[in-house]
């Protein structure tokens, strides 16, 4: 194997009379060699992979999380699906190098995140506005810090991802919650609510997600400018944490920063492959910021905090999946559209008890449990004990989540079918309470 070089890519020497795969770096896609050629990406969304012992939060640590053994992980938002070839080619070809000193990425891996982007999404992001961060959670952390102060208050709407509110209060600033407005099961935001907070509580920040986890909307341009034209109106910033950008279902997303360009000027979008990609463990991800002053304000507080180089691997990673990861995403958003079906068809047929909210964005699946009856203990002790099943409690993303559960469906379909069979069977023994 030939050294790495930004922009290039290498082959594997193949013995003569075997199948010849593209082995990728970055670039364009790599030559093919020899009379048969295979590419390998990875398609194999119903095989089942082992995955305890591979020091998977996922897996491997239900008993410090008081999590009965044999209760099926179905929580955090992690896929159990291998990422697609490309990346672990990009990888391998990178680490026979051998050298792993510090790294920073190039400008065309900079234009290589604004191309998906624009691809994908229609977002004609700048690549010059962008910063490299090891995750969003530690990048909303640092902004907030960036752009408030100690004391000064931040909005968000449950029910949402728990870790905002976290990240608010363990940067001591003050906590404003506007909740969504749940009819029927399907959710919208309470403008007036929103707005009326902010004055009365001279709010500082706004903490959107979009597509929103974990009630499954992908919020309309319409909303989004209704959202954006009263944080203007009263000088909020926006952080825009758009991670499940790729996942969306007969829907469009968009970005926040490309709703108006007065929007953009006041925002940071938080984004990353490690959803789409199944990268987690790689940490990566690229926030935009196209305002200098303010992107300046939060590069210094990352270098404040020792967040200097990112991880090689996961430049690599990243460029490779975006170059040549598309194929494997369309596929794996049909196959998940499949999931989405194959549960509510058999929520609605074997469990009238709850409801399935039908996600326009994620791999998340909202569940209504409230009409079992139980406060938050005990479903929680009901599903872990009586269905067996490992998933994130409704009420840790705001007082809104209280009776629902989170479901992670980007699993084979046999593993969805065997989770839905136990919570069928658990309900089945309460009724007969």
């Amino acid at each position: 194997m030939h050294g790495f070089k930004y922009g290039n890519y290498n082959l594997l020497t193949i013995p003569a009379n075997t199948v010849k795969v593209d082995i990728y770096i970055s670039g364009d896609c790599a030559q093919k060699t020899g009379a048969q050629t295979v590419q390998a990406i990875n398609m194999d969304f119903d095989r089942i992979y082992e995955r305890k012992n591979t020091d998977s939060v996922k897996y491997n640590f239900a008993c410090g999380n008081g999590v009965p053994q044999d209760a099926l992980p179905m929580w955090v938002a992690d896929m159990d699906f291998k990422s697609p070839d490309c990346v672990a080619q990009a990888i391998k070809a990178r680490a026979e190098h051998g050298i792993f000193g510090y790294s920073a990425p190039s400008k065309d891996y900079f234009v290589c995140v604004a191309d998906w982007f624009a691809k994908r999404h229609s977002w004609a992001a700048n690549p010059d506005k962008f910063l490299i961060t090891a995750g969003v959670v530690s990048a909303i952390s640092a902004i907030v810090c960036a752009m408030t102060k100690e004391g000064d208050t931040v909005i968000i709407c449950q029910p949402v991802y728990y870790p905002f509110a976290e990240t608010v209060r363990s940067n001591s600033r003050i906590l404003v919650v506007s909740e969504l407005i749940n009819d029927g099961g399907y959710y919208t935001i309470d403008f007036e609510d929103f707005e009326r907070k902010i004055i009365q509580h001279g709010v500082k920040l706004f903490i959107l997600c979009n597509p929103h986890n974990p009630v499954g909307r992908v919020w309309t341009k319409e909303e989004l400018d209704r959202l954006g034209s009263i944080c203007l109106r009263h000088g909020v910033f926006v952080i825009s944490d758009e991670i499940h950008l790729d996942f969306t279902f007969g829907c469009r997303h968009t970005a926040f920063a490309a709703v108006r360009k007065e929007f953009e000027d006041i925002c940071a979008v938080c984004t990353a492959p490690t959803k789409t990609f199944n990268l987690a463990g790689l940490h990566i991800s690229n926030i935009y910021i196209a305002d200098d002053s303010v992107r300046g304000l939060v590069s210094a507080e990352l270098a404040k905090r020792g967040c200097g180089n990112p991880n090689i691997m996961g430049i690599v990673a990243c460029r490779a999946a975006y170059e040549r990861g598309g194929e494997w995403l369309d596929e794996l958003l049909a196959y998940l559209k499949g999931n989405i079906e194959f549960a509510k068809r058999y929520v609605d047929e074997n469990l009238p008890e709850i409801s399935l909210l039908e996600p326009q964005g994620t791999y998340l699946l909202w569940l209504d449990m409230r009409k079992l009856g139980f406060d938050d203990a005990s479903l929680s002790s009901f599903m872990l004990n009586e269905a067996k099943l490992w998933l994130d409690d409704g009420y840790i993303f705001g007082d809104g989540g209280s009776g629902f559960e989170r479901m992670n469906i980007a699993c084979p379909r046999t593993t969805l079918k065997s989770a839905l069979e136990r919570l069928k069977s658990a309900v089945c023994k309460l009724r007969k309470k």
